[in-house]
Order: structure tokens, then C-alpha cells, then sequence
């Protein structure tokens, strides 16, 4: 089959129903359960980076655990997602202080939300479209449904095959104003089917010299989680 004609077929596919695709999408960025080590690279204005290690633990319904490692000012630091609720522990409180979904993510380009995953599936309604700038995506239009998201709004490019991988992504304010761009790359697979971008750069579309990296090492769907680990007494255990 020539180029020309898998790009006509492409063109005159069906969209998908969106419901359908962002269920893809969650099950490819945010797996019902899994345990991952990340890398996040915070490149600040004045053109100096800091990089922090990670532990990361995602249980059903909403809730996820991070434990950093580096750098050793943050060492001991950690972060706790439950439903629509945010904390970070501080060892040297000894107590967990609360946080918004908004807020960025240890001072970089991602919010708390993009780390600590939500569902996009459960989150926002919208459309699916054609780009003909990419014709092996879709494009998504997303409007947020609960008042708790990072974004109001959202446009999202997937591959149609294998389906929800995604490929970039914007993220606006109610007024429209972009704030952030995302570009994933590098799919990787970790195992156990779990094929997903490994690498998302982050940029930030108001301060335009400031960008972070995120860089997934491992994830491991099949890891057993325990629901213990996300309370918040057991935070610093």
C-alpha cells in the first residue's frame, strides 16, 4: 500500500467515540494500578536544571504515592493523591501539609495533577476529530466536567494505531489562554502489554523559558499495591 493511499485511509476513517478513546488514553498514561521510578528535569529561566528521582505508586480510584530520592534536599519528601485531595508530606514537620491539583509539581512545568494522575475518561467531554496536519492522530477537544481539574479545557492528538498513545497535547484556562504544551515520545515497552511514551516534555506557555522533562523508567502493572499505602497515616513510613 502506497503512502499516499494510507493517508487517504486515515483521512476517511470513522472518528471513534470519545468515550472509547480516552479510556485508551487513561489506560496508557494512568494504568488502574501500577509501581514506576521516574526522572523529572526542571529547566528554569535563568538556564539552570535540577533533577529529581522517584518512587511512584498508583492505586485504584484516584490515588497515588510518590517517595523522592533525589535530590537530597527533598530526600525523605513525599506525595499522596486521594480522590480529589493533595498532600506532601515534610520530614522535617513530621506532618503532611495539603496542596491544590494546580499547583506545580515540585516547582517545575507539571502540575501535581499530571503527576499524580487523574481520568480524562471520567473528567472531560468533547469531540473527536481529523487533523489533516496529522492524519495518524486524532484530535481530541476536551472540556472539563469537574470543577477540580488543572485544565478547563484541553487539546489532545492521539494515534489512531495502536489507539491512545498520545502524541501532543495543549492545556488551557477558561479564558482560552494556553498555559502549558506537552510533546510525548519515545514509546517503550515496560511489560506486561503495557506499551506507553516514556519521555513528556512539559512546556510552559507563559514563562516560554521554562521547561520540564519527565522520563519513565519502569512501570510495573503487575506489581501487587496495597490500599494501606494510601492514607495518610502512613506517610513517612
Amino acid at each position: 500500500m502506497t503512502t499516499s493511499l494510507l493517508l487517504a485511509l486515515m483521512l476517511t476513517a470513522e472518528p471513534p467515540a470519545l468515550k472509547e478513546v480516552l479510556t485508551k488514553y487513561d489506560a496508557v498514561m494512568a494504568p488502574a494500578t501500577f509501581k514506576a521510578t521516574a526522572t523529572m528535569t526542571a529547566h528554569r529561566d535563568d538556564g539552570t536544571t535540577r533533577g529529581y528521582k522517584m518512587n511512584i505508586l498508583k492505586g485504584a480510584d484516584d490515588k497515588s504515592r510518590i517517595w523522592f530520592q533525589e535530590p537530597a534536599a527533598v530526600r525523605g519528601q513525599e506525595m499522596l493523591r486521594n480522590g480529589e485531595n493533595f498532600w506532601v508530606y515534610m520530614p522535617n514537620l513530621k506532618r503532611a501539609l495539603r496542596l491544590a491539583s494546580r499547583d506545580n509539581f515540585q516547582g517545575g512545568d507539571f502540575n501535581n495533577a499530571d503527576v499524580l494522575r487523574a481520568s480524562y475518561a471520567a473528567d472531560y467531554q468533547g469531540t473527536v476529530k481529523e487533523d489533516a496536519a496529522k492524519p495518524e492522530t486524532w484530535l481530541l477537544e476536551l472540556k472539563s466536567t469537574n470543577p477540580d481539574t488543572s485544565y478547563d479545557s484541553i487539546k489532545l492528538w492521539v494515534l489512531k494505531s495502536p489507539l491512545g498513545i498520545p502524541v501532543r497535547g495543549e492545556y488551557f484556562t477558561s479564558s482560552g489562554k494556553m498555559l502549558r504544551s506537552a510533546e510525548f515520545s519515545d514509546v517503550k515497552d515496560f511489560g506486561n502489554g503495557h506499551k506507553r511514551p516514556s519521555h513528556v516534555v512539559m512546556r510552559n506557555e507563559i514563562a516560554t523559558q521554562r521547561f520540564s522533562e519527565m522520563h519513565w523508567d519502569a512501570v510495573d502493572t503487575a506489581a501487587p499495591v496495597g490500599d494501606g499505602k494510601f492514607s495518610l497515616s502512613d506517610l513517612g513510613h
